[in-house]
């Protein structure tokens, strides 16, 4: 791997003998990996299920290792939600912050979603995940990863960071911060990175970096909890940044210990030899079989709030609380197709969208975020037509093929791969909505009638081939 001239010198100058060993990293292939969805199944269900071998992640009891030459992404099981695709030292940040169910959690820079439905998966569906994404195209891929994984409480901004604050200001529990980065960690796995890469990029990274621990400060509650991760191995953005962070605001470090790994944040590398620094955690890819990851975790202390002033109003929200003769199509296909079990826990929180109903998490000020750009508000039930009901991708994914009353559970991968392109299914199952599956967990929605399945599955999802 040829890499930029200026990086070498740097990270020889920084790191004196082991330079050599982080050089001949780079010569190694990338490190993949799989994380379980905790919502539909156990980590050792999974490694039972998976047609390829996996080797346990250290520091993530959910996460596998597997062969370089696999493609995860091409088996239905992932179309299932079972896993999502992750290297493995990114999923070292969560295991930091360690949400627990019932937390309000914000993950700040979310997209593309892995470390976002890590969270969902620890939440397990009790309190609020509020995921953020600036660019446009990069949030739809975070609402889609969300939806597949069956994640149901979570509300997905598409907004400036500071934005946020007037909405969230100190509401959340524990907020991570995977800031953006030059990126250094990620030069075996994404050559972008690599081509992007420059000093001057390091001093742009910084400045937003900043700015987005000042938001994360006034958006997190005293007594919470907040964490840093970058996958660059600049001290500017990781050892300094957060140097620099708890110099300016009322923060305690607290020792990180993740089995697997040694190495922490260097003290040498601050610009005040700040002890505190040495209880982060530095990974590097010459000592673990991964990319690489820097993590701070912080507590916010005690303090007196400022005074927030609001320069807008609430704005009132366009999502209203459903009507009884609103939600009757809705009602008659939960009752014809649903078990209570499902649709019984959700009724006092179903908001309307125009023609789109939603089940609103508990907790959530409809008024408060208003104002913000919202791609997903909760669990999108789906869509009111002319005299009926249809039902989302967004519903199925968090359904239990147990939930539904009418299913089609496929054993044959093939029939899988059929329903994923967008086929109809020639398969007998009783007339009406049919919960499609693949070896005990949900694909998606059909329609049936006189021995065909009409195919449901989002278009802008569909595969070309296997």
């Amino acid at each position: 791997m040829e890499l930029p001239e200026a990086f070498k010198e740097k990270m020889k100058n920084l790191m004196g003998d082991d330079y050599e060993s982080l050089l001949d990293s780079y010569d190694q292939p990338e490190s993949k990996g799989i994380r379980t969805n905790t919502l539909k199944l156990s980590p050792a269900e999974l490694a039972n299920k998976l047609p390829f071998k996996t080797q346990g992640v250290n520091w993530c009891k959910e996460g596998f290792y597997i062969d370089h030459e696999v493609r995860p992404g091409k088996n239905p099981r992932y179309y299932a939600g079972l896993y999502y695709v992750q290297e493995p030292t990114a999923m070292a940040a969560v295991e930091v912050l360690d949400p627990k169910p019932g937390d309000w959690v914000l993950d700040l820079c979310a997209a593309p979603g892995g470390k976002s439905t890590q969270i969902g998966a620890k939440l397990q569906g009790a309190g609020v995940l509020v995921a953020n994404e600036l660019v446009n195209s990069r949030a739809g891929i975070l609402s889609t990863n969300i939806e597949r994984m069956g994640i149901t409480n979570a509300i997905v901004t598409n907004e400036f960071p500071e934005r946020l604050v007037d909405s969230f200001y100190e509401s959340f529990d524990r907020i991570l911060v995977d800031a953006p980065c030059s990126g250094e960690g990620m030069f075996r796995k994404d050559p972008g990175a690599l081509a992007d890469w420059s000093l001057e990029r390091v001093d742009r990274c910084m400045g937003k970096q900043e700015k987005i621990l000042e938001t994360a400060h006034r958006l997190l509650k005293p007594g919470g909890v907040l964490v840093y991760s970058t996958c660059t191995f600049s001290p500017e953005e990781n050892e300094q940044m957060i140097e620099a962070f708890i110099n300016k605001y009322p923060y305690v470090l607290e020792t990180i210990t993740l089995p697997g790994i040694t190495e922490h944040g260097r003290v040498d590398w601050t610009r005040n030899q700040a002890e505190a620094i040495a209880k982060t955690l530095r990974i590097m890819p010459m000592t673990v079989k991964g990319e690489g990851h820097f993590i701070a975790r912080l507590i916010k202390s005690e303090g007196v709030a400022e005074v927030l002033e609001i320069k807008q109003g609430y704005a009132k929200s366009r999502l209203k609380k459903a009507t009884r003769i609103e939600l009757q199509d809705y009602t008659d296909f939960a009752k014809n197709n649903l078990e209570p079990d499902f649709y019984q826990k959700i009724e006092d929180c179903l908001y309307l969208l125009g023609e789109h109903l939603y089940a609103i998490p508990a907790g959530v000020d409809l008024e408060r975020i208003a104002n913000l750009k919202l791609l997903r508000t909760g669990l999108h039930l789906g869509t009111f037509k002319k005299n009926r009901f249809e039902p989302s991708y967004a519903l199925a994914m968090a359904l239990k093929l147990s939930q539904a009353k009418n299913i089609c559970d496929l054993a044959d991968e093939d029939l899988a791969y059929q329903y994923l392109k967008g086929e109809a299914l020639n398969l007998k199952v009783a007339k009406g909505w049919v919960l499609v599956g693949y070896d005990g967990y949900a694909l998606g929605f059909g329609k049936a009638s006189e021995g065909l399945i009409k195919n449901h599955y989002p278009k802008g999802l569909r595969i070309r081939k296997k």
